[in-house]
């Protein structure tokens, strides 16, 4: 009979412990932050991170807690965002950036191309934040910004580990009021502070200049929507005036839209020919760009593109086609080297992720981004020159216009 009550006793005792155990469980994980209960989660979903150990991140999580004086004042949340940003700086990509509360509408708007700042783009270039270039009659251009300047400050802050839209939303601001940029410039051994003071940006797109010499000049300044329809009203323009000479200037031209740049190269590249390739990595196949139009002109078509260290993106496309299919010549410096493709997906209902998806490369599927364009013919722009207003670039382009065979137009 005793034996009888201990087994009971004994089954009684494991039930309640098993109780406690079960409540003491389910009481754990209701007060856990939310974002241990979104990574459990994803582990019943992804064998990926199933097989990752996450011990680290939740012991650091309580060593806050318990540790560090000020850790009330950062909530959960902040904890959140602040760890999706280490997770995206593990790729060591500067244009995958997440935009939390706030910031993604911020992007939007810039965009769309209505916003208010300095007008520059800015880029990545040796893990620091560099000036791709100064968008034409800005503020940022009438102050004598120049593509390569070194951003080591923005105001009284510091922009290292600063990633490209972190800076942007530093730069732009209220019309009316200022900017001070601190910077370091190739060939000058002190940095520089330059005030910029921010106004409405209208950025241009496209202007023309028929020279008395017989050159005919298409000054590029980006890729916009309306790119692709202007450029054809400037060959049109080109045609009608025969005049028999081409230069394309595509120097301090940012990029834009990629579908832009593949619309203005169709004129020139043979109907089936590649005008650029996007590789998405080795689980997929590269997705190739085809002209779909006859070229207007021929062989014989004297052609030459101005490029520098402002030609990114949407320019390098470009150039790099023309250049590898022997349609142009290009003179003057090497690109900056950002030839990859972003996609801006929404990860609630008020945060986005803007990730590159894959990179673009040349015909010959050289990358873009790794190795930015060397000009058939390098020409640099020294110090002198800009303050002489002199430019020896299109000096060259001009010496190999005239220096070469007569055009024909197609019949």
């Amino acid at each position: 009979m005793k034996k009888y009550y201990l087994i009971i006793y004994l089954f009684i005792l494991i039930i309640f412990l098993s109780g406690v155990f079960i409540l003491g469980t389910y009481l754990g994980y209701e007060k856990r932050p939310s974002v241990e209960k979104i990574i459990s989660i994803f582990n019943k979903e992804s064998e990926v991170i199933t097989q990752t150990d996450f011990d680290p991140f939740w012991k650091v999580w309580n060593l806050i807690d318990e540790k560090y004086p000020s850790a009330s004042n950062v909530s959960d949340q902040e904890r959140v965002w602040g760890s999706i940003y280490g997770l995206l700086s593990s790729l060591d990509d500067p244009y995958t950036v997440f935009f939390k509360p706030g910031e993604a509408k911020m992007f939007e708007e810039n965009v769309s191309g209505e916003f208010e700042g300095v007008g520059m783009e800015i880029g990545i270039r040796d893990k620091i934040l560099t000036i791709v270039a100064p968008l034409k009659d800005t503020p940022a251009y009438k102050a004598g910004i120049k593509a390569g300047d070194k951003i080591i400050k923005i105001d009284d802050k510091p922009s290292i580990n600063m990633n490209i839209d972190e800076a942007a939303q530093l730069i732009r601001g209220k019309k009316g009021t200022p900017v001070k940029l601190t910077l370091v410039r190739e060939g000058e051994i002190e940095p520089k502070e330059i005030e910029i003071t921010r106004d409405k940006i209208n950025i241009p797109t496209l202007e023309t200049e028929i020279r008395p010499d017989g050159v005919f000049i298409i000054n590029l300044y980006n890729f916009s929507s309306n790119s692709p329809e202007l450029f054809k009203e400037a060959l049109e323009e080109f045609i009608i005036s025969g005049f028999d000479k081409l230069i394309l200037d595509l120097r301090n031209n940012p990029g834009g839209y990629m579908w832009a740049a593949i619309d203005i190269t169709d004129w020139f590249i043979p109907k089936g020919e590649i005008i650029v390739i996007e590789d998405k990595g080795e689980k997929y196949e590269k997705k190739f760009y085809r002209s779909t139009r006859d070229s207007i002109f021929n062989e014989n078509l004297k052609f030459v593109v101005l490029v520098n260290e402002g030609s990114a993106s949407g320019s390098e496309i470009v150039a790099g086609a023309l250049q590898e299919h022997g349609v142009a010549t290009l003179v003057g410096t090497k690109t900056f080297g950002k030839g990859s493709v972003q996609e801006l997906i929404p990860v609630s209902d008020d945060t986005s992720l803007k990730i590159t998806i894959a990179k673009w490369l040349t015909p010959n599927e050289v990358s873009i981004s790794d190795n930015g364009l060397i000009p058939d013919v390098v020409v640099e722009m020294t110090k002198e020159d800009y303050e002489n207003d002199q430019d020896p670039q299109i000096d060259k382009a001009m010496e190999i216009l005239m220096a070469s065979k007569e055009p024909k137009l197609k019949d």
